[in-house]
């Protein structure tokens, strides 16, 4: 069989289980950008390539998955970080006019050219840790303009660097100024006006809310939700952050792709995410990052058999963290996740929790050839090793 390239000499995680699915003594085939054989070298068919490559006993992993990210945005929350260091909480800060709402005066005042500049140190920060796939969420325009621009900003991303970028519409992030005091006017807006346009234009991939105190309540998140369905645009949801409001459950009923964050998470949400198959997307950079000290309830998410995956949540207020690594060293040891729930949540659950479990997120046949070659012993090493960044080479689509 000719093919376009082949990885030999190579141990394989390829996520696709029992366990991590490991394959010593392994190859990879890709033929037009494409998987056409993933597994054992002396069970691999006659294979000719015009590129063969030998990884000289490297391991190689599927292309890891960012898959909540904030990366679009203008200016920085430093300000505030210092303001949380003397006392004050996230809440305090942001209804005193700080928060997602100092990033929004920010990003309101950034082009689309200035959105993508100042995107692409951190999406090339993801890249470096052989990240292949990552999802950039709007909402820190909270008006018609800047949500559009900045949902350009993210797919002009995927045209500056060879990465799958998905775009999450988070219109219900924050009430902006223009609607203080009406909330649920700014909700018939974004159901009524912006979800309609962004679902014409194709900007999106997803719709995401902010179902919490200091953001909306699941009343106001189900009429986005309907809304979102009702164009054709599957959804997600920010849920049981700093409270517990029911969001996961109500996610559930919509058939989310994942409901994030969780750590105020109860029983009921969590039989509601494993009956809909919804993914807990958990979030260690923020829950450090803002001190939190009730962690989501792992114990009981992993025996309802709800898949977990990872994510650095990078944004400027909560989690200026653009390190998967180190997202995953996060979860093991503040979450407890073990080196497989770590390796799986920033791989083949992280692609369900972007609805993309058909195309990426394990080394099988058809996937699209999207490659981490690692310079490690064993694939702990990738969890455990703090600010050390073991990549040899990152494959996107075969190249």
């Amino acid at each position: 069989m000719q093919v376009d390239r082949i990885w030999t000499n190579a141990r394989l995680a390829t996520m696709a289980g029992p366990g991590l699915g490991i394959v010593e003594a392994g190859l990879v085939a890709c033929s037009d950008g494409r998987i056409v054989y993933a597994g054992p070298a002396a069970s691999a068919p006659a294979l000719t390539a015009v590129t063969v490559t030998d990884c000289a006993g490297r391991w190689i992993t599927p292309g890891l998955i960012d898959c909540h990210t904030h990366l679009v945005h203008a200016g920085n929350r430093a300000r505030e970080f210092e303001q949380r260091l003397a006392g004050a909480s996230y809440e305090e800060i942001a209804r005193a006019g700080g928060g997602i709402v100092s990033t929004m005066r920010a990003t309101r005042a950034a082009s689309e050219d200035q959105l993508v500049a100042e995107a692409l140190p951190r999406l090339d920060a993801l890249l470096g840790e052989g990240v292949t796939t990552v999802e950039i969420k709007s909402g820190y325009g909270l008006d018609a303009p800047t949500e559009i621009r900045m949902l350009r900003a993210a797919r002009r991303l995927a045209r500056e660097r060879g990465v799958t970028v998905r775009t999450t519409f988070l219109g219900a992030h924050a009430l902006p100024p223009e609607f203080a005091g009406n909330p649920d006017g700014y909700i018939a807006f974004l159901c009524n006006d912006l979800i309609p346009h962004v679902a014409a234009e194709g900007l999106a991939d997803a719709v995401d809310g902010f179902c919490e105190g200091i953001g909306f309540t699941p009343a106001q998140i189900e009429r986005v939700f309907a809304a979102a369905r009702q164009h054709g645009l599957p959804v997600k949801l920010h849920a049981e952050q700093l409270s517990n409001l029911g969001g996961a459950a109500l996610a559930a009923r919509f058939g989310a792709l994942s409901a994030d964050h969780l750590e105020h998470l109860d029983e009921t949400g969590v039989a509601a995410m494993a009956a809909a198959g919804t993914v807990a997307t958990l979030l260690p950079g923020a829950f450090y990052f803002t001190r939190e000290t009730t962690p989501p309830p792992v114990g009981a998410l992993r025996a309802a058999g709800v898949p977990i995956a990872l994510a650095t949540d990078c944004n400027p207020g909560s989690a200026p963290l653009t390190s998967l690594l180190l997202a995953m060293n996060m979860g093991a040891t503040l979450f407890r996740l073990t080196v497989e729930e770590c390796l799986l949540g920033v791989s083949r659950n992280a692609a369900r929790a972007l609805g993309l479990e058909a195309e990426v997120g394990t080394l099988e046949v058809g996937k699209r050839c999207d490659l981490a070659i690692w310079d490690i012993g064993q694939p702990a090493e990738l969890v455990c090793r703090i600010g050390a960044n073991a990549l040899h080479a990152r494959v996107w689509s075969g190249q």
